[in-house]
């Protein structure tokens, strides 16, 4: 075959190839917005607007591109969605042809059968990733890794371009076309710089011939050196020099405002024309050609314009609001989110340690506002010696252990820390008894991380606390970073997954599996009798590790036909996997699962994949027949690619799926119309799918949504004070100098008013003032101390002297907004007392009192709810209505029960009718994948659902509340959502609505599902048993809950056949609770079974439980009795519950009594004896 037809060939095959993606990911692509970021890069990509760091701008405009092709609001989301879509497809296009150039190396032989065998090996590979695990997540939503991973696969490809066409005149086209992607793609992600090292040894070993240990290593280091100089240096340094001199220029020279701006970007245009006009004329080819390099890349880089131009526009979601080159350089290093180091630093520990010896406090970074008064930049924070600085002795190499939010789970997955009593308190009893007796608990294993993390945190004063040491450290990078959150992800796309549930170091959930029984029972017990919702879990995915041992084949292969290719292929592996989890630095345990972020390693693996069959096909060469080489290609095609799409279809298919868009209306329905109402907002998922709802569908955009977290930021407050759409600004009376940044990030409760409470006014108008007297310089000072000792951010700390304060309630008002009705006027306060923390108030806390204290009950407050923090409801938790799947604030007090998650009154006919218009997005289908979000976020339906039935009940409404819990069966069957408590109250409505025959078929499907979740757990081997314990006493009491629900509401007819299912399913493990103290606590259900006159099996269980007491009774008989003293309460307290037991029976039973009663006065008499 000849080159030419190859070409040919090879561009045909590739754009098969690239149809196939794009036919398989358009049928599977998600309609509508997804969970998590989605919503988010929907909305900032359709409007051009400014998401979250470090920033996204090529991939918003590439959206809004896409965006143009909606026909209606509806559709853009799948429209933007299909960027996705067709750059996966792309990438599916790149690496075919990246592979085929690639085999060319190790196939160097032009003849028809290399060609052929090329092409099919490339297409196995190919295909191989289409229908990987990772790869068609991103592929089928709105997140930029699709669009990431065709700047890496294109910037690869080009790389071996470039080698290809190296002798060539005009053959730095190629490195030019990198560089210009390189820069392109951080207006994406950062992934495809991830491609320089490999491209640095494409190079290397291109240009040398000869290849040393010395310059092989030093090819190497100056690659990676030139990924760490853009990355790190370069466009950083731009920025910096941006501000800089925008800030030198105006404030030095006295131009306007953006002249620094512009000047510095005429000198770097004027720097690029002197040094490529210099270079040419003096023939410095190489010289050009690097600094030509450096200009492509800032070109690529230019998209990063749009942030600040978009900014400046005061778009209505522009985070950060980068708007000049300081706050972009800020914008570009995520100065907002954790600061974590990777080679030295402070490690967790720090969190229990005291201010450092020598040096307490570092600077900060200050803050440059432009002052329109004086056209100058100003400084708005007292930045030097700012912040509290991380003890010396808790700092250390390779801190992988860092997270102070993250205590409690670094010491269960590494060691506790050591610890020992300071000196100079070993003489107080008080503390050195609390120390021992914690020293007891540990000595006897029972303490878990957060154990010592509470200890720690409330003995630390009194304890020398070592930090990790190294090998602790090294031991979570290993078994947690590298295993866990890399090799687990590794192994779901090439061996195999066991489910969709996040993975949190159990067996049960989240793991790689293989197919392969015997294999997979070594590390995950038992695989033969997996319950029901574990067989059919849709992301149960087996490959019985053939793309794995294809990929191992392939890389051995490349390694040993093509050492050069291997070690290129092999860094781009490292770099884009394991490096990318050291760098990540991650913490146990993310809020989701992170194997998206992945996909350029399993992008390599796929290469290797598509050797293994050219490997294969190299080594059966006996096979010079057509037919068997064809029928070779089907085998391995059905074994790999064809067996991972026929295994992750099913749970990668969203096409018909429109839970997430669903829920963001059903929030927004909860709310009263047209009413200016504000919703407080705690987490991603709620904030981005409102924004999206009200952003591109233009839904219920009379509603302001908060952001509780980005209300801790000034940019944020700042647009909180504009209108956007229908809704008002928020009420507040904090001026922006009042809330910049560094200033009031925090103010500090003291105890000086304790028994005065203010009016919450009046506490908002001391916090806001600037009067000395709000600040700890006045404080220190009037104590006589010296305020030399602090640093300024110090002494203009506002401190609060009352936590008590007292919000007014304007009966008028409340009315008027529609806060509570007319009906209820009666049940409205005068005030609400509010007790606010005894340590500090942040920057959002303070800005959320500010809000209740301005809108003087003119609109209507509501909060998502997803968190049970008394901060979260501004410390009124007892003055809540829930409304469908939103809590309102009310004058109404309503306190919390027994039960802290039920908050807040119901008005049973407002929230029925809310109910009754939501739209469920099909969540009911069976031809819909119920993912994990989905599932999660049916608990609040669910537990909202059924506290309005109760309250129907209550009100005798019995066929509205049984429309409501019907409803919740209709809308969210069983089978799909898991989470089976949550179903047990309204089993109980049924009941209490005189529907026992709609009870009973629920109690039956219930019932198995426990029993079928006990019988996997009884078919493990007693060490799992014991590592998945919590699990099991909780479904245990899950099911006992549900009997106890049926006994309570009368029912006979199904009582004593589910009682038997759960002592039947649950005494397996009556050795968790202690075998007498499970069996004793089936008393109720004894009664309730010799009621029913199943009197046989009342005997089978009182047996055992006699047997277990007399066993008791002869150990305690035994003892010495010096030492009886110690252990009669409890065997007393034990005959006393088997008396009652057997008491309780003669009501039903007398001959059943007289003989238990008879064995026991036998047993007491022996006792005595």
């Amino acid at each position: 075959m000849s080159e030419t037809k190859f070409r040919k060939i090879n561009n045909v095959i590739g754009w098969l190839l690239f149809s196939v993606a794009l036919i398989t990911y358009g049928l599977t692509v998600e309609p509508t917005a997804s969970y998590w970021d989605a919503g988010e890069y929907i909305s900032t990509s359709a409007k051009l607007q400014i998401g979250h760091p470090p920033g996204a701008p090529f991939f918003q405009m590439m959206g809004a591109i896409f965006s143009m092709f909606a026909s209606n609001n509806e559709s853009i989301a799948i429209a933007v969605n299909f960027l996705s879509v067709v750059s996966s497809a792309f990438v599916i296009l790149f690496l075919f042809w990246t592979t085929t150039l690639f085999l060319k190396k190790i196939f160097k032989k032009n003849d028809f059968s290399n060609h052929i065998n090329i092409i099919l090996s490339a297409s196995i590979g190919a295909l191989a990733f289409i229908f990987s695990d990772s790869f068609w997540f991103n592929a089928v939503e709105t997140e930029v890794y699709a669009l990431a991973m065709l700047f890496l696969s294109v910037t690869f490809w080009a790389g071996l371009r470039w080698e290809k066409d190296f002798e060539n005149e005009r053959g730095d086209k190629w490195l030019l076309l990198i560089c210009f992607l390189i820069g392109l793609s951080f207006g994406v992600h950062f992934m495809a710089i991830l491609t320089i090292p490999a491209i640095g040894m494409v190079y290397f070993f291109k240009r040398y011939k000869k290849i040393t240990f010395k310059n092989f290593l030093l090819a190497n280091i100056i690659s990676v050196s030139i990924l760490l100089f853009i990355f790190k240096l370069l466009l950083p340094s731009t920025l910096a020099l941006f501000g800089q001199l925008e800030v030198f220029f105006v404030n030095s020279i006295g131009l306007p405002f953006n002249s620094g701006t512009i000047i510095a970007a005429f000198l770097i245009v004027f720097i690029f024309y002197k040094a490529l006009k210099y270079t040419r004329s003096k023939g410095m080819l190489q010289i050009n050609t690097l600094i030509l390099s450096v200009l492509f890349i800032f070109i690529g880089f230019s998209s990063w314009v749009m942030l600040p131009i978009r900014s400046n526009a005061n778009t209505v979601i522009n985070e950060n609001s980068p708007s000049d080159a300081r706050t972009l350089l800020a914008y570009y290093r995520l100065e907002q989110y954790p600061k974590t180091d990777l080679f030295y630093g402070p490690m967790f520990s720090d969190i229990y340690a005291p201010q450092d010896n020598k040096e307490p406090y570092i600077d900060g970074k200050p803050k440059y506002e432009r002052d329109y008064l004086t056209n100058k930049y100003k400084v708005v924070n007292n930045w030097e010696d700012s912040e509290i600085n991380s003890n010396s002795n808790h700092r250390g190499l390779i801190p992988r252990l860092w997270s102070s939010n993250h205590a409690s789970n670094y010491m269960n997955f590494t060691n506790p820390l050591k610890y020992e009593i300071q000196d100079r308190y070993k003489s107080e009893e008080i503390i050195v008894e609390s120390i021992n007796e914690f020293k007891n608990r540990e000595l006897q294993g029972e303490l878990t991380g957060e154990d010592y993390n509470d200890f720690f945190r409330s003995l630390g004063p009194y304890l020398r606390i070592s930090k990790p040491t190294l090998f602790d450290n090294l031991n979570f990078l290993f078994s947690y970073q590298i295993n866990y959150m890399y090799w687990r992800y590794f192994l779901w796309n090439f061996a195999g997954r066991q489910n969709d549930v996040q993975g949190e170091y159990s067996i049960l959930n989240g793991n790689w599996i293989s197919g392969i029984t015997f294999i997979d029972e070594l590390r995950l017990g038992n695989q033969k009798e997996l319950s029901q919702d574990q067989e059919n879990n849709k992301a149960r995915n087996k490959y019985y590790f053939l793309p794995l041992l294809l990929g191992l084949i392939g890389l051995m292969f490349c390694y040993k036909y093509d050492i050069k290719s291997f070690w290129t292929l092999l860094l781009l592996f490292l770099f884009t996997g394991l490096a990318l989890k050291f760098y990540l630095n991650e913490r146990p345990f993310e809020p989701r699962e992170r194997d998206y972020a992945l996909v350029g390693s399993f992008y390599v693996f796929s290469i290797w994949i598509g050797m293994g069959f050219a490997a294969l096909m190299n080594y059966f060469k006996k096979f010079e027949n057509k037919i068997s080489k064809s029928m070779f290609y089907v085998i391995c095609l059905f074994a790999v690619p064809c067996l991972m799409a026929f295994n992750n279809w099913d749970d990668h298919d969203r096409s018909k799926r429109y839970t997430a868009q669903s829920i963001s209306k059903a929030y927004l329905q909860s709310i009263d119309k047209n009413k200016d109402a504000m919703i407080f907002t705690i987490g991603d998922n709620d904030t981005f799918s409102l924004w999206y709802a009200q952003e591109i569908e233009e839904f219920r955009t009379d509603v302001r949504t908060i952001n509780t977290s980005l209300l801790a930021t000034d940019w944020y407050i700042d647009q909180m004070k504009r209108r956007a759409y229908e809704s008002s600004p928020i009420p507040s009376q904090m001026e922006h100098d009042q809330y910049a940044f560094g200033v009031r990030d925090y103010i500090r409760y003291e105890n000086l008013l304790d028994s005065i409470r203010w009016d919450i006014n009046d506490f908002v108008d001391w916090i806001a003032s600037d009067n000395p007297r709000t600040k700890y310089r006045n404080l220190i000072t009037q104590s006589g101390g010296d305020i030399s000792d602090y640093p300024v951010n110090a002494l203009e700390t506002v401190f609060y002297p009352t936590n008590k304060i007292r919000l007014p309630v304007n009966k008028e008002n409340v009315i008027k907004s529609g806060v509570v009705k007319e009906k209820d006027r009666n049940k409205i306060v005068d005030f609400i007392d509010i007790d606010l923390p005894e340590s500090i108030l942040t920057k959002n806390q303070i800005m959320m009192l500010d809000i209740v204290a301005n809108n003087e009950w003119e609109r209507p407050i509501y909060f998502t709810g997803g968190s049970y923090e008394d901060s979260e409801y501004i410390w009124m938790k007892d003055y809540l209505q829930l409304d469908g799947l939103v809590y309102k604030l009310v004058p109404i007090k309503t306190s919390i029960d027994a039960n802290p998650y039920e908050m807040g009154r119901i008005d049973s006919d407002l929230m029925y009718n809310i109910v009754k218009e939501w739209s469920w997005g099909n969540s009911n289908s069976n031809k819909i994948y119920h993912d994990p979000e989905t599932r999660k976020n049916s608990i609040s339906f669910r537990s909202n659902l059924s506290r309005l039935s109760e309250v129907l009940i209550d009100e005798d409404k019995y066929e509205q509340a049984e429309e409501i819990i019907d409803l919740a069966f209709s809308k969210m069957p069983i089978d799909y959502y898991g989470y089976y408590s949550l179903w047990t109250p309204f089993v109980k409505g049924y009941y209490e609505i005189n529907r026992d025959d709609k009870a009973q078929e629920i109690v039956k499907k219930l019932s198995f599902k426990y029993s079928d979740r006990l019988n996997y757990y009884s078919s493990l081997e007693i060490f799992n048993q014991y590592n998945v314990g919590e699990e099991i006493i909780s479904d245990i009491e899950r099911f006992r809950n549900l009997i106890e629900t049926i006994k309570a509401s009368g029912e006979k007819d199904i009582l004593s056949e589910q009682i038997k299912s759960f002592i039947s399913g649950s005494e397996k493990f009556n050795y968790i609770y202690g075998e007498y103290d499970f069996y004793i606590s089936l008393s109720d259900f004894i009664i309730s079974l010799v009621e029913l006159n199943q009197l046989e099996y009342s005997r089978s269980i009182l047996d055992k439980i006699e047997e277990q007491l007399i066993r008791r009774v002869s150990v305690f008989s035994n003892i010495d009795q010096d030492e009886q003293v110690y252990y009669i309460e409890g065997i007393t307290s034990d005959i006393n519950q088997y008396s009652r037991l057997i008491s309780q029976i003669e009501i039903y039973d007398v001959e059943l009594h007289n003989d238990y009663d008879k064995n026991l006065k036998e047993m007491l008499s022996k006792m005595v004896e």
